[in-house]
Parts: C-alpha cells; structure tokens; sequence
C-alpha cells in the first residue's frame, strides 16, 4: 500500500546513493548476509519510511528477516522510498498525507505477518506500535478502555480498529505477545511514552 509504484525507479536511485553514506549498515551485509542470522525472524517496522530506512530494510531483508513496514508519521513517508522498498515485495503501507485512520490501520497491517502471526521484533518511533499491541492486549483480558471517552480523534481512531481487530480475531494480540521478544524504541519521546505505560 504505497502512493505511487510508479515511483520505485527513482527510489532505487536514491537508496544506491545512501548506501554509500550508510557504510555501518553496509558493512553489516557484507559481514553477515552470508550467514543471514536473523533467518525467519519476524520483523515490523513503525519507522519513518525514508531512503535511509529503506537501506535498514534492505539490510534486515539480506541478513533473512520477514520484514513488514509502516510509517510512524502521516506526514514524513518518502513516497519514492516507499515505492522502491514495495517494489521488492517486502510488505510497505506508508504515503504521504495519509488520514489518521489510514494511518492506524496501516500499522495493523504492519503487525500482521502471514498465517495470522506477529512480529517477534518491533522496531518502533514515538511507541505507536508497541501502544497498540498493548492496548490489544489489554482488551483482550478485560480493560474497559475502548468503552471510555475518548480524548482525541485519534485515540478514537485506535479504539475504532482495536474493536474491529477483536470482533474478527478475538485472541490476536494475546498470541502477538507471546511471540514477540523484544522492541527498539528510536526516540526519547517514545521512551517516555513507554515508561508513563509502565507506570500506569
């Protein structure tokens, strides 16, 4: 789900150059591809889809991860980018300018590997996926939180999918935590968010 395919051409363009300003993730590959240590290993990605990302992708992708991916923001998805990473067939749902709803659902989609898995590895911006696991999580073992009032559009948004996702799949969250192993979080703001969770 990306805005144009069109635009894979000139991603691909983009992300040779980067590779060449990214020698970090460039030596990973060149060290690690032949041994693909991350063989079948379920990622998700709720990151700012840009040309840089897309080399993260391509490198998790060489070293044999099932990579899914999201942007973490309406706004900051590199369309080409996108289009480029899409044109491999790893799973990307991220454009531009996408509404709130189609934000959250992208993410969905995101955490959702065939078969009906999850991720085993999240790597997260700002906590919107890592949030959304738990509050799946949470209403599936009883947490009235979809029911109160929301504060936002957005939260309404998520309370929205959240409610959909459990009338179609009612354990699905339960069996996406007892798989996952682990999360990055990018930001401070999202560490942040992570540690209010805890609190809570």
């Amino acid at each position: 789900m990306v805005a144009d395919i069109g635009l894979a051409e000139f991603g691909r363009k983009e992300i040779e150059i980067a590779e060449h300003e990214m020698p970090g993730l460039m030596a990973i590959r060149e060290k690690h591809a032949a041994e693909r240590p991350l063989e079948g290993v379920r990622i998700t990605g709720s990151l700012h889809m840009t040309i840089q990302t897309a080399v993260l992708i391509e490198t998790l992708a060489e070293l044999g991860a099932s990579v899914r991916w999201a942007s973490c923001n309406i706004y900051s998805t590199q369309d080409h980018a996108a289009a480029a990473i899409a044109a491999t067939d790893t799973p990307v749902f991220a454009w531009k300018g996408m509404s709130l709803e189609e934000y959250w659902e992208c993410t969905f989609h995101a955490l959702s590997h065939p078969g009906g898995q999850g991720p085993q590895l999240v790597v997260d911006d700002g906590g919107d996926a890592t949030l959304l696991i738990h509050k799946g999580h949470e209403l599936e073992h009883g947490s009235a939180w979809i029911e109160s009032s929301s504060e936002s559009h957005e939260e309404q948004c998520i309370k929205d999918l959240l409610k959909r996702v459990h009338a179609e799949a009612p354990s699905f969250w339960t069996e996406v935590v007892a798989e996952c192993h682990g999360v990055s979080e990018e930001t401070t703001t999202g560490v942040h968010r992570l540690h209010r969770m805890v609190e809570a």
